[in-house]
């Protein structure tokens, strides 16, 4: 699938349907041609509702859908007779969905798993007929209830990645090299910065049948969290990973000022993201002999765990294998 194919954020005007207005109708027979009130309720205003597909993994299919005009309800009619409901609209989304009011920013829905399902908008209620309104007192009511609004306005669906791992770093850092080795993922791999413009997932085959997902995330630099690069939109992604790999390739000028570039951008633009699980992978290391791992190791903070790697050569991938999956069977509030 062509990168351009990939969309996780669109805006859309959305309008659920009116409820029907209640009938003012009275019955005439031809033995009583005072027979009273029989006028309908009318029916309730189509609701929007968001529902999960794991088969989808962007919003391209809603990229030219820019407004959703939900059906309104009908009326009601004589003999009592209840309006139709109008239509629904599902909106099928990838999980890890998010919808909000353009407006206010407030988050509205979130779809995280297969078939779930969320009303987004209401549809206004129906009108009640004037049947409801007799008494004793007012046996031949003369009003009936119009139907409700429904909801309107502009709002955003976004799509964060859903996966355990996400792999985190400079463009060029041996991310998607990684995914490639460790995943059945086909990443496009360059010598090149920004070589992945899109989130990448890939399912790692674990021991005995057990398996976890990674994503390969485009690359921060500095200044992501501002917006440079790809900014926020690469960012978005990374709130979804309870884990984060931090690669850093072995043949970077300073490893410690990378690493704190790295997690000085995640804290600006969400300091919460600090909280996750971190580990910090160097790539790239069949080039070093044992005297450079120590002096690197020397550059990285003491209380996160490193290990060496190579994709190439296949160094310590296992290895790092079972550290992510102890990570990710660890109690998150440890």
């Amino acid at each position: 699938m062509e990168r351009s194919n990939f969309v996780d954020q669109i805006r859309v005007f959305c309008k659920s349907g009116h409820g029907g207005a209640g009938s003012r109708h009275f019955m005439r027979t031809k033995f009583n041609p005072q027979a009273g009130p029989d006028g309908g309720d009318g029916g309730r205003g189509a609701h929007i509702i968001l529902r999960g597909n794991k088969n989808l993994w962007t919003l391209l299919h809603l990229r030219y859908y820019k407004n959703v005009l939900a059906e309104d309800g009908k009326g009601g009619d004589k003999n009592n007779m209840t309006g139709r409901d109008g239509k629904d609209i599902i909106i099928e989304v990838p999980l890890g969905t998010i919808a909000r009011d353009e407006e206010t920013e407030g988050k509205e829905a979130e779809i995280l798993e297969d078939g779930q399902e969320i009303i987004w908008l209401r549809g206004g209620r129906g009108g009640l007929g004037n049947k409801n309104f007799a008494t004793a007192t007012n046996q031949a009511p003369e009003y009936a209830q119009p139907g409700e609004s429904g909801v309107e306005g502009w709002k955003v669906l976004e799509l964060k990645v859903l996966a355990d791992v996400g792999l985190v770093g400079f463009p060029n850092a041996g991310k998607s090299t990684l995914l490639s080795s460790i995943t059945a993922a086909k990443p496009k791999i360059a010598d090149y910065a920004f070589t992945t413009l899109i989130p990448q997932l890939g399912m790692v085959e674990y021991r005995d049948g057990r398996s976890f997902c990674v994503a390969d995330l485009p690359g921060i630099i500095e200044g992501a969290a501002e917006g440079r690069g790809l900014g926020h939109r690469f960012l978005r992604h990374i709130e979804r990973n309870p884990v984060l790999l931090f690669l850093i390739p072995a043949d970077s000028k300073d490893h410690g000022a990378e690493w704190r570039i790295l997690l000085h951008e995640l804290e600006k633009y969400n300091s919460e993201l600090l909280d996750k699980k971190i580990i910090i992978a160097i790539s790239k290391s069949d080039m070093l002999d044992s005297e450079l791992k120590i002096a690197i190791e020397k550059e990285l903070p003491r209380d996160i765990p490193h290990i060496f790697i190579s994709s190439v050569t296949g160094l310590g991938l296992q290895p790092l294998k079972d550290l992510l999956w102890k990570s990710l069977q660890e109690d998150p509030a440890v």
